[in-house]
């Protein structure tokens, strides 16, 4: 799966949420909603947030 950049996603290896900035191959760089360090993630291990990861960083689905 694919996902637009600003999507809302968790890192399954640690529950992480993060922010879509960018994919390459098969990897996809994150940051913390709201800004932070960027982090990479192998794509296989991501997932899209849920409604309640949502709701917790302040966000509507």
């Amino acid at each position: 799966m694919t996902y637009r950049t600003g999507a809302l996603v968790m890192d399954t290896r640690n529950d992480k949420l993060g922010e879509v900035m960018e994919e390459c191959a098969s990897v996809v760089w994150l940051r913390p909603p709201g800004g932070g360090r960027e982090w990479e993630c192998p794509r296989r291990n991501l997932r899209l947030a849920d409604h309640q990861e949502l709701a917790a960083a302040g966000r509507q689905a």
